[in-house]
């Protein structure tokens, strides 16, 4: 029995719970990352670049004669560059929401009556 309580108590710690929240929240981000990517940006940035290329699909991109198909490349070396763009925004921005936090100071908390005549007898001390 001191083998599955053991594990238990592993299982159910905070910090474990925490990292697989973290995980769960960071496979649902990291789909709406690539959905933002694939779906959006990409075809944005890339239709006019096929376009003046008289392609219709990046992978068409191959070196003739060869099975090397580095319009692929290109796509994946393409989305991972918007992917880190996308994410070092929203860093920025969460970075930007804390330092914007931080500057403004929380409301002085309200002295309790003990705590000012605390400081009138330290006052009073000093003259």
């Amino acid at each position: 029995m001191g083998f599955i309580k053991e594990f238990r108590d592993f299982a159910i710690k905070g910090n474990v719970i925490d990292l697989a929240i973290g995980v769960v929240i960071g496979s649902a981000f990291g789909k709406i990352i690539g959905s933002l990517v694939e779906d959006i940006i990409t075809p944005a940035v890339l239709t006019p670049a096929l376009k003046a290329a008289h392609l219709t699909n990046l992978a068409d991109l191959t070196i003739p004669g060869t099975a090397v198909k580095y319009g692929n490349f290109l796509s994946t070396c393409i989305s991972f560059t918007i992917v880190a763009f996308v994410l070092f925004l929203v860093i920025k921005a969460i970075n930007a929401a804390k330092k914007k936090e931080a500057a403004n100071p929380t409301q002085a908390v309200e002295l309790t009556t003990q705590e000012k005549l605390l400081m009138e007898i330290r006052d009073l001390l000093k003259k």
